[in-house]
């Protein structure tokens, strides 16, 4: 299907269009390097070695777990792989990730926190010890996973009840619309606020919740395409060839209706970082001490005077991710102008 999609002249087009804007292409593959640099954060950051070898045997801790007494210790049940004496002469040797902390663990080898940056801890450490470069890397992925799973809930909801709306028109798309103003007048983020409050605050619950509200913007323009497609010629074809509701709603409308959806993508995803920022900032996001950008965030506020890199560091990821969707988003907006 892709293949065929880069085969049509509109698509090459717009492809054309797109890697037109250097500073979109630049981004995307800045966004994709630092989203393969967080997905796979456990090659890069992590207290675990990637390659042990030990009395003559080959250990890879960063994907099976070993239990102490493999390395002859019997007073703890979590192998530290940091206290393991090593004998060179005997072939002993260990490879260490990049940063050698894992987003949950604090270096007790600095007396105060947060600790400024260091040889150990680059860019510092938060008022836990844990070296904030790795919750960085780790809360990205976190930040990433809302924001695209919230984007691909809202668009679905939105398209479909949008497109229903827009497709059948009449009772269905003025009933549908009274709801639809009456849902947009709640105050989507105090009561998403007040819900969380409630209950236990997991990844799932956040989607979840922030799905609710969020198909509503896209349906206005899923609607208005509907409207504007479904009595074109190409639809008229296809009703007089015999085809049904459904297949005309998604073989022949939806994909000529996707240019809001796609145009939108790159911003609303960036928006639900912000929004899982926000409610981490404000202590309703994320089950401390999972690595979240909004709580370094909100510990700066706490310890700014004593820790700046507290505020500087999370600010810059932040700012840095938005910037390269939006001019993300600016580049598909350009592509998918039909008036180029």
């Amino acid at each position: 299907m892709i293949a065929r999609l880069m085969k049509n002249e509109d698509t090459q087009k717009k492809w054309k269009r797109f890697t037109a804007n250097r500073l979109a292409v630049a981004s995307t593959w800045l966004m994709l390097l630092a989203l393969f640099f967080s997905f796979t954060a456990e090659f890069w950051a992590n207290s675990k070695p990637l390659y042990l070898r030990y009395q003559g045997k080959s250990y890879f801790p960063v994907l099976v777990s070993y239990h102490p007494t493999e390395f002859g210790v019997d007073k703890t049940m979590v192998t530290n792989y940091r206290d393991i004496e090593l004998d060179v002469n005997r072939g002993d040797r260990i490879l260490w990730p990049l940063i050698k902390w894992d987003p949950f663990e604090s270096n007790k080898t600095v007396s105060v926190y947060p600790a400024a940056p260091s040889e150990d801890n680059w860019l510092g450490t938060d008022d836990r010890g844990r070296d904030i470069l790795t919750r960085l890397l780790y809360g990205l992925r976190y930040s990433i996973t809302f924001a695209v799973a919230v984007w691909l809930i809202t668009f679905v909801v939105g398209t479909v009840l949008g497109g229903m709306m827009g497709y059948f028109g009449g009772g269905v798309d003025f009933w549908g619309q009274r709801i639809v103003e009456v849902l947009s007048t709640v105050p989507q983020f105090f009561l998403l606020i007040i819900i969380i409050s409630i209950f236990q605050p997991t990844l799932f619950l956040l989607i979840l919740l922030s799905s609710l509200f969020g198909w509503i913007s896209i349906s206005y323009y899923v609607r208005g395409e509907y409207l504007k497609n479904r009595k074109k010629e190409f639809v008229e074809a296809a009703r007089a060839l015999g085809a049904g509701h459904a297949r005309i709603f998604f073989k022949h409308l939806l994909p000529n209706s996707l240019s809001p959806i796609i145009t939108f993508s790159p911003f609303v995803i960036a928006g639900n970082i912000t929004a899982l920022a926000s409610l981490d900032y404000l202590g309703f996001g994320l089950t401390p001490p999972t690595p979240s950008w909004g709580e370094l965030l909100n510990q700066a506020q706490k310890h700014f005077s004593e820790g700046w890199w507290l505020a500087a560091y999370p600010s810059l990821a932040l700012f840095l991710t938005l910037t390269m969707l939006s001019l993300i988003g600016e580049g598909v907006r350009d592509a998918m102008d039909p008036k180029d």
